[in-house]
């Protein structure tokens, strides 16, 4: 079924990109930039809810679909990466972080198109390091959105620390889904 309850989500998910890219670039006069700060975030977070939910209601409802495996991991890219190009334009992530995570995701997709053509996808699979890359990069474009201080904690610099462990694991995961491919490109 193309439209089932986990595709929809993810079609949500699209269509918040948009969303959460365009509050950052409302007009200042429009909304305080504090209260910008706080609805790109939220947005944000409910894009990367649904990303986990659709995920989990395929399984438990029993509605995974070819459509589905592949717009999912698109919609996240998609989402990391306009986020991640804004945060560069704000000057609030440096664009070597950015390169690094976004060029892995063109890598590691490209690389899992190229092992799924050969019926080797399951060497290439999302591992626990791939999940945790994710949720601290999740974590961190939230704390580098949002930016302004809670009280006394730095979200900037909790924001600074997460993107950079995201980058050093995005590149540590990019090697090991490499050495796990490495024997079937060797091969071929």
């Amino acid at each position: 079924m193309l439209l089932n309850v986990p595709n929809s989500l993810t079609l949500l998910r699209i269509f918040l990109i948009p969303v959460f890219v365009g509050i950052l670039y409302l007009p200042p006069e429009t909304i305080h930039p504090h209260w910008v700060n706080i609805t790109a975030a939220l947005v944000f977070a409910l894009a990367a809810v649904t990303d986990w939910l659709d995920g989990y209601l395929a399984r438990v409802l029993n509605q995974t679909s070819a459509f589905g495996a592949f717009l999912d991991p698109v919609a996240d890219k998609l989402m990391v990466a306009a986020a991640l190009i804004v945060l560069v334009e704000f000057e609030r992530v440096g664009a070597l972080v950015a390169l690094i995570i976004i060029g892995r995701e063109i890598a590691i997709s490209a690389l899992r198109e190229w092992m799924a053509g050969m019926g080797e996808s399951h060497s290439v699979a999302v591992a626990l390091l791939g999940k945790i890359k994710t949720a601290s990069q999740m974590a961190a474009i939230l704390f580098l959105l949002y930016y302004d201080a809670i009280g006394p904690v730095d979200v900037k610099l909790i924001g600074n620390i997460l993107i950079n462990v995201a980058a050093f694991l995005t590149l540590l995961s990019m090697a090991y889904y490499l050495k796990a491919a490495w024997p079937r490109m060797k091969a071929k």
